[in-house]
């Protein structure tokens, strides 16, 4: 999941928040929220390995972040996840990179006793 970066308000600013030096002494943002402008944030679900995160921290120069995130499993909550902060075309690459790695993990669990073609 790719997300835009926002700086977490209480839920009456989130309704008003722009980011944007044109909006920032109208909203009286703070300088951080304008540094957010033109970041997103790929949402690392739970259960990815260390080593994968490693990875992609270093290779693209990501910059890891908790996000207040709602997450739907019986009930809908709101929970801390880990994402990976960065411009949207890095992200988006950074995103494809972990799919492939998953992957290949994935491919290196399979049992050799296992025939899917049957």
């Amino acid at each position: 999941m790719i997300y835009l970066a926002k700086k977490r308000t209480t839920e009456q600013d989130e309704k008003k928040l722009y980011i944007g030096d044109e909006y920032a002494e109208e909203e009286g943002l703070t300088e951080d929220e304008n540094e957010l402008e033109g970041l997103y944030d790929l949402v690392i679900p739970p259960g990815v390995p260390e080593s994968i995160i490693v990875e992609l921290v270093e290779e693209f120069d990501l910059e890891p972040v908790n996000r207040l995130t709602n997450v739907d499993i019986v009930e809908t909550d709101q929970r801390e996840l880990l994402a990976l902060r960065g411009e949207l075309d890095i992200v988006n690459e950074a995103h494809d990179y972990m799919m492939k790695r998953l992957h290949e993990l994935q491919e290196e669990f399979k049992s050799p006793w296992v025939n899917v073609d049957d």
